[in-house]
């Protein structure tokens, strides 16, 4: 009853539409309101003092004036910041005192003005290191291609691996924002199945040896039996990503170990290496997007990876954070995921 009540009024016309105020329409409202009880007190008494009844009236009206102006005011305040985010202004907000469902929209509409200029700031952020990072290995492609064109060098070994390293830095990059736009669209999906974590590891370790072949690589406490649901190319992005780091920021002769461990329900893998750590009030940003732990360090990292990393591995319903190494030297990054099988000793 109470819906087809709804429906009904729902149909009527709304004669108050044509105008622009809301306080012209409340006047509005109160004169139709106290004409008609006027009516009605004429229709039954037989007489009315008109005099009294249009000052009464009049008063009304300016009393609505009055008082509606702090009702409407929020609104025109919305107007007014709507206006200014369509010139790109996300600064204004609005006065939300009332409590009221004007106030509650008030409040609504400041929250979504501050997500709207966060959204903003964090897309001209992207745009600004994006172009940074992309014209780095382009300018430094482009002089060795000049130099090569102009005779300046010879195509020798050594030049071609500078030009293929540049080139590789582009293709990781590219490939890590296709990554990051699947991971903002939701599209990032994952393909879940059983892994052998020591088999698992020993294959990334072993590419990460392919890639940087004077690193040293150590893979320790690992449960040979330990399984995991995962899936297996996402999580060899994330651990092929931490030795890649490991193996540029830590000597040369030093290990970079890599183990896996079972602790009740879950899995826990560690990156340790010798190089020279992230400061504690550091270890939070890094994986942020474009965020390095040694920014003037030069070594054709993109700040993309760590960002990535956090995300696949939340998808696998886990965390991942940089912890103190044991003697303090160094980073050293653990990651814990659920298991879904451990070793006979720890059943």
């Amino acid at each position: 009853m109470i819906q087809q009540i709804q429906r009904i009024f729902e149909r009527l016309p709304r004669p108050l539409d044509p105008f622009r105020s809301i306080k012209l329409k409340l006047s509005i409202l109160l004169g139709i309101s106290g004409g008609a009880g006027i009516s009605v007190f004429w229709i039954l008494i037989g007489s009315v003092a008109w005099r009294t009844a249009f000052t009464a009236a009049s008063v009304g009206v300016i009393m609505l004036q009055i008082f509606a102006h702090g009702m409407t005011k929020p609104l025109r305040e919305m107007t007014a910041a709507v206006q200014a985010m369509a010139r790109g202004d996300y600064s204004l907000r609005v006065r939300a005192t009332s409590r009221d469902e004007v106030g509650e929209l008030a409040r609504a509409f400041n929250m979504m003005a501050a997500d709207l200029g966060a959204v903003d700031r964090q897309r001209r952020e992207l745009l600004a290191n994006v172009s940074h990072e992309l014209r780095t290995p382009i300018t430094a492609l482009q002089a060795v291609l000049e130099n090569l064109v102009d005779g300046v060098s010879q195509p020798d070994p050594e030049t071609l691996k500078t030009a293929l390293a540049q080139t590789e830095r582009l293709g990781r990059l590219v490939t890590e924002l296709l990554d990051l736009s699947k991971v903002d669209a939701g599209a990032l999906a994952l393909e879940l199945e059983p892994i052998g974590v020591a088999d698992f590891l020993a294959d990334v370790v072993s590419g990460a040896r392919l890639t940087h072949p004077n690193a040293h690589f150590e893979l320790t406490k690992v449960d040979e039996s330990l399984t995991i649901s995962a899936d297996p190319g996402r999580l060899h992005q994330v651990f092929a990503n931490l030795l890649d780091n490991a193996a540029r920021h830590s000597p040369v002769s030093e290990p970079i170990r890599v183990s896996a461990e079972h602790h009740g329900t879950v899995t826990v893998f560690e990156v340790a290496d010798r190089g020279s750590g992230v400061p504690p009030l550091q270890r939070q940003a890094v994986f942020e997007r474009f965020t390095r732990g040694h920014p003037s360090s030069g070594d054709g990292g993109t700040g993309l990876g760590l960002a990535i990393a956090r995300w696949v591995v939340n998808l696998h319903q886990g965390t991942i954070a940089i912890v103190d190494p044991p003697d303090g030297i160094g980073c050293r990054i653990r990651i814990i995921l659920p298991c879904t099988g451990a070793p006979d000793d720890h059943n």
